[in-house]
């Protein structure tokens, strides 16, 4: 079902169960803010969100910024919110469920954009329990500890949900734009699993071809996103 959802375009993907903070300086974005927290919770005590949209072309902040958007976005939900001195916020966020963007509303009123959204993929998925995801699972895995330990990153265990470590690794990997958001586009989460699978086996390759070891910084495990 269609509905409209305020939109923060960034140069970064956002997936479901990873926390995202940010420092909010523009007008426009710290107007998007208050309006969030001045609405409070939904009924049903779900904070209030708003859906980070990767930018294809253009740029964060500034004149002409943002002039084309990625279709799939991410819900992020606020779960911290602290104003500065200077007027600017410093939020937490989590990200939530995945959404596919129809159109910007273009009489929404207000100075940050509005998008017309409804629900993508299978973000209320039945966690698939055949053998074949969680074989996925334990390659990727498996996988995931060789890369890090190649690339001399620390970090805890893996999560052993299938659905979760499939966005961890996305967020994890050192990846360009383009394929994190392939991978968000992903329909499920086989599918992503799969597709991790092959570039692990190509980026370890590379790593140990090259000896090359990418500056990276590995984040901490997701959050629950419910």
């Amino acid at each position: 079902m269609m509905r409209r959802l305020p939109l923060f375009p960034l140069g970064s993907v956002l997936f479901p169960g990873l926390v995202l903070p940010l420092n909010v300086f523009e007008p426009r974005y710290r107007l998007l803010v208050q309006d969030l927290v001045a609405a409070g919770e939904a009924e049903d005590g779900t904070p209030q969100g708003f859906g980070v949209v990767a930018i294809k072309a253009g740029h964060e902040v500034g004149t002409g910024n943002a002039q084309a958007l990625h279709e799939v976005g991410c819900l992020a939900l606020l779960r911290e919110v602290t104003e500065l001195d200077d007027g600017r916020y410093e939020v937490v966020t989590v990200g939530a469920t995945r959404f596919r963007l129809l159109g910007i509303d273009e009489e929404a009123g207000t100075p940050y954009l509005t998008g017309l959204v409804e629900p993508f993929g299978q973000d209320e998925e039945e966690l698939e329990e055949d053998a074949d995801v969680a074989a996925l699972a334990q390659g990727v895995a498996t996988r995931f500890d060789q890369y890090r330990e190649a690339l001399d990153i620390g970090g805890s265990a893996v999560p052993e949900d299938p659905s979760v470590l499939s966005y961890l690794v996305a967020a994890a990997m050192v990846l360009q734009v383009p394929q994190r958001q392939e991978l968000l586009e992903e329909p499920d989460t086989a599918s992503r699993l799969r597709a991790e699978l092959a570039l692990l086996r190509r980026e370890l390759g590379l790593v140990r071809a090259l000896g090359a070891v990418p500056a990276t910084e590995l984040p901490g495990p997701p959050s629950n996103p419910n």
